[in-house]
């Protein structure tokens, strides 16, 4: 009789559950009905059969300061996590992304010496702060999953395992998005230049960021013609889109389909982000876009202090140049965003090189025959198999 695989898999954001739901497939590819799973995940992971213990939008926080009001409801989900986990007694915990949350999960597992495989898929940018993170994993997780391929290098010497498998922008659908369908499907006008507004996955992100992007739409809709705004959302924040976006006087299309969502990047003339996994996406499509981002002021005021990096767009420390004008802080407003959106209407060169530049990322992320998910379920059936020979 063949062995069956209990997987308990643990996404705490929108981005981690894409990641999951291409690690389900791949391992369902693999083993057939021969694993199950269990755990915490969106809209992606439950299409791909997981029945997610609770809304991971309880999780979806970001900030420093932020954090503080939704610690007690925070704790209460890790303690019905961990009881869940107990329940399931699975071969593997493996938490995706979301460290603050995956950590404390992590952390009780080991302290209650259950004695289940634990791993962690996504690493900590310990690169650009925290590092003294990369001298502690080791106590709460056996093997560490990278996306990047010099990230190895600053936890393996501290005790911690870790395998790069590649980065998921690689298996993403936008690098096959259908930029005419999208047209035809919402009648859109071929001579019109289609503008994604990206806001954030999150709840504080989209409060803070979609107003401003909102006023960049104004400004530009005023000095240029021919203009279509599209909001490529989430699940976890698109009630709060609509309500922002109602009666602000710029018409938006707010899509929601993952279909929908990549082959409008696709066919956009330019695009206006948050910072995230989204970038990437941009970059693989070839889309000329903006990095825009603010946090509260106290927030800002720690991060100034603790960051150590010149650059927060992944396309740009990839690099090591400002491919993608990063507008942080003051910067982020209005006038500046639109200024630059302009520039990529107009400036065929400015569109070039950035086109030029992004076929380098995807050169660096590494486009091989097997996915990254393929490569992380290897090593996740190598560790259970070791485990338990």
């Amino acid at each position: 009789m063949n062995k069956t695989y209990k997987i308990y898999l643990i996404a705490g954001e929108p981005s981690g559950d894409a990641l999951g739901a291409r690690f389900m497939r791949a391992m369902k590819k693999k083993l057939g009905d021969e694993v199950e799973f269990f755990g915490l995940g969106g809209e992606n992971m439950e299409k791909e059969g997981l029945k997610s213990l609770f809304d991971i939008s309880d999780l979806a926080i970001m900030g420093l300061i932020e954090v503080i009001p939704s610690i007690p409801k925070v704790l209460r989900r890790i303690r019905e996590t961990v009881a869940d986990i107990k329940k399931v007694d699975p071969d593997v915990v493996i938490t995706i992304d979301s460290w603050s949350f995956a950590s404390r999960v992590q952390q009780v597992l080991r302290k209650q010496k259950l004695n289940i495989l634990q791993v962690h898929y996504v690493a900590p940018q310990v690169w650009a702060w925290k590092k003294k993170r990369a001298r502690t994993m080791y106590k709460y997780v056996d093997h560490l999953l990278t996306l990047l391929p010099q990230e190895p290098q600053y936890f393996i010497p501290y005790g911690l395992p870790s395998t790069f498998v590649g980065h998921p922008v690689i298996e993403s659908p936008a690098a096959k998005g259908d930029g005419l369908s999208f047209r035809h499907k919402y009648k859109i006008d071929d001579n019109k230049n289609i503008i994604c507004v990206l806001p954030g996955s999150r709840h504080n992100e989209v409060a803070r960021l979609l107003p401003i992007f909102i006023a960049s739409c104004k400004l530009l809709k005023a000095e240029e013609k021919d203009l279509f705004f599209v909001i490529p959302a989430v699940k976890t924040v698109v009630k709060e889109i609509r309500k922002i976006v109602s009666d602000c006087g710029v018409e938006f299309l707010i899509v929601e389909e993952s279909d929908d969502r990549h082959n409008a990047m696709c066919t956009a003339k330019a695009a206006i982000a948050a910072s995230g996994t989204v970038a990437l996406e941009l970059a693989i499509t070839g889309t000329p876009h903006i990095i825009a981002y603010r946090l509260s002021p106290l927030t800002a005021f720690l991060a100034k202090r603790l960051l150590k990096i010149k650059f927060v767009n992944l396309s740009n420390i990839l690099l090591n140049r400002e491919l993608v004008p990063e507008l942080l802080l003051e910067n982020c407003n209005p006038q500046n965003i639109a200024a630059h959106i302009k520039n990529y209407l107009h400036d065929e060169k400015a569109v070039d090189k950035q086109k030029k530049g992004f076929e380098e990322v995807k050169s660096i992320l590494g486009f091989s025959s097997q996915t990254p998910s393929d490569n992380a379920c290897d090593v996740v059936l190598k560790l259970i198999n070791e485990k338990s020979s």
